[in-house]
């Protein structure tokens, strides 16, 4: 089979490749990031911004802190300060980053204290009035919160994105949106905190850091329930999303298409990693070892590229280990890749039929190199995007990607609206034997193929926005 040869050799290159591992986590499907959920990465985003007139830009999202109920007070749902949240880009193909945005975040205590009798007592509030947009407002804050992003770039410009307007290099995030009597319009409060920044060596773009409504849509509890469905090619839009009435928090980034290729690539791989000092590390997870990356003296405790990767595909022995590797060093989860589960347990549970083309090809084109003809590049697991692909315009965004014919979409990176998931069930059932025949497998590798698996919670772009952040802005806390 065409290429089959060439994909063997590098794959068996890379296993060769393998390294000690360590211990961490992401998404909340590894045992050690229960500890610590304020750097757990829920889903990763990388895209051609489709807002008009942003096409020679790529947006970044990187979403953290899972499963934040609305009404979460009184402290709701801050950053980590002791954390080091990572943005990564890989544009040589060697699996490492050749640029990482690094986000710090502060959060400075105004300790408000009211005259209580003859004593001023400190309140138990994070806000003690309600906020707008008017700068003033902002006095009835008890807690400021800010952050930095220091960008690294290997062989080029090094330094903090700066303020286009202020000069400065501290950059504001609002308050999580604890309900409407504090905040009558958090849609106008929010956007005050988008900011347009220089980028060291590079044109200008922007940032937003808060929280957000919850951009993921699944059937979360019957997909893990041993995917509790009356059949897995059911109705499309017939289950809940429970992630409906959930927020999370965003690190959001346009940057230039030509900053992040530096001119010497079409197409780009990216992730988004989270680090803690060692002391946190070390208590958190007993099993922790040796950390593959100590930048900055800060052990990886969170890794996400592609999604749902570690929940459905690496086994549960070595999921702390997945998330604290990086993609240079994933052929020895290899395994994981070429001979799925899932297949296996779909095909006990509905007597579907699994795929049968071992190694499987397809799915390591998938995860691991890149489609061929579309976004093939280097080895390890990231989000790969082939930047000379146009944006779809928001209305004409087919939610299945690439398999619905929108190259602009999964798994040519990911955008808001879409479904992963439907598509993720898709190809492990052997989809991209149908679509590729004779290239990674064949049709009769895959006797269930075609069939539309679905989780039955439907995704779609109508859900978002068509101008940065993309993402919609929170639910409160309190609807009165």
């Amino acid at each position: 089979m065409r290429n089959r040869s060439i994909t063997l050799t590098l794959l068996a290159a890379a296993i060769a490749l393998a390294v000690p591992p360590a211990g961490a986590s992401s998404h909340r499907e590894a045992p050690a990031i229960l500890r610590t959920p304020q750097v757990d990465a829920t889903d990763f985003y990388i895209f051609r911004s489709y807002e008009p007139g942003r096409e020679d830009f790529v947006t970044l999202i990187a979403n953290y802190i899972p499963l934040q109920d609305p009404y979460g007070g009184p402290n709701y749902f801050p950053l980590d300060p002791d954390a080091s949240y990572r943005i990564h880009i890989d544009n040589s193909g060697d699996g490492k980053p050749d640029l990482t945005f690094d986000f710090r975040v502060t959060n400075t205590l105004r300790d408000i204290q009211l005259e209580v009798g003859d004593e001023s007592v400190s309140i138990p509030l994070r806000n003690i009035g309600q906020i707008s947009s008017d700068p003033a407002s902002q006095d009835n804050l008890n807690v400021l919160e800010s952050y930095t992003v220091r960008l690294t770039h290997r062989g080029g410009a090094n330094g903090l994105l700066r303020n286009v307007d202020s000069g400065s290099t501290r950059l504001g995030k609002p308050m999580d949106n604890i309900g409407r009597k504090s905040f009558p319009d958090y849609a106008s409060y929010a956007e005050q905190f988008i900011h347009r920044v220089e980028i060291p060596g590079c044109a200008n773009g922007r940032v937003f850091v808060g929280q957000r409504k919850d951009s993921f849509v699944v059937n979360l509890g019957e997909i893990f329930d041993l995917v509790n469905l009356r059949h897995p090619v059911g109705g499309q839009n017939a289950e809940s999303d429970d992630l409906a009435d959930k927020n999370i928090t965003s690190l959001v980034l346009e940057v230039p298409t030509e900053c992040l290729t530096g001119g010497g690539t079409d197409i780009l791989g990216a992730w988004t990693t989270a680090h803690l000092p060692r002391r946190r590390t070390v208590r958190n997870n007993p099993s922790f070892e040796r950390p593959e990356d100590t930048s900055g003296g800060l052990p990886q405790v969170s890794r996400l590229g592609m999604p749902l990767v570690n929940e459905l595909v690496i086994g549960l022995k070595d999921k702390n280990r997945f998330n604290a590797s990086s993609p240079a060093n994933d052929g020895r989860f290899a395994t994981y890749v070429t001979n799925p589960t899932l297949p296996e347990i779909l095909e006990i549970l509905f007597g579907v039929e699994a795929p049968n083309n071992f190694p499987r090809l397809d799915l390591l084109a998938t995860f691991i190199t890149g489609i061929p003809g579309l976004n093939e590049f280097g080895f390890g697991e990231m989000q790969r995007l082939n930047v000379t692909i146009p944006p779809t315009r928001k209305a004409r965004q087919e939610r299945l990607g690439v398999i619905a014919g929108d190259n602009a979409g999964f798994p040519n990176g990911r955008r808001p609206g879409d479904d992963v998931v439907d598509v993720e069930l898709r190809v492990v059932m052997g989809l991209l034997c149908h679509a590729f025949p004779g290239l990674l497998c064949d049709p009769t590798d895959a006797p269930s193929g075609t069939l539309p698996f679905t989780d039955g919670a439907r995704q779609s772009a109508r859900q978002f926005a068509e101008a940065f952040p993309y993402l919609r802005p929170p639910i409160p806390g309190s609807p009165n």
